[in-house]
């Protein structure tokens, strides 16, 4: 399938699957047998692919993260217990973020009480 189709499909935009092409997270390929254009082609492993980024993305892993871990996680290199230990970091990760939101919080609502009371 072409570009377009892959797009309809996984519902990620043609410049995000570009941007994921040349980030090494997905491959198209160039027909042998044609050299008149450069359209790259997609098969289903680029489908599972980008469904999987889609899924890691929207669980805070970042594009960095997702091309170190995506083909060795793709291909079942990782045990079980290794899969758990990056679930572990990213789960300690996001608590440290809320941590820090939650410090935000308490400091937006102090100054709001300041606002209120008229001392700022």
């Amino acid at each position: 399938m072409l570009i377009n189709e892959l797009s309809k499909r996984t519902g990620v935009t043609v410049h995000t699957i570009r941007f994921y092409e040349k980030s090494g997270l997905i491959k198209g390929k160039q027909l042998e047998g044609v050299k008149s254009n450069n359209y790259f082609h997609y098969d289903e492993e680029a489908v599972e692919r980008l469904n999987l980024i889609k899924g890691a993305k929207s669980i805070g892993f970042t594009i960095n993260e997702m091309s170190r871990l995506i083909d060795a996680w793709y291909n079942e290199q990782f045990t079980k217990e290794e899969k758990l230990a990056i679930c572990d970091e990213k789960l300690a990760s996001i608590a440290d973020k809320i941590e820090a939101l939650e410090q935000m919080q308490t400091l937006l609502n102090q100054l709001k009480e300041n606002i209120v009371s008229s001392n700022c």
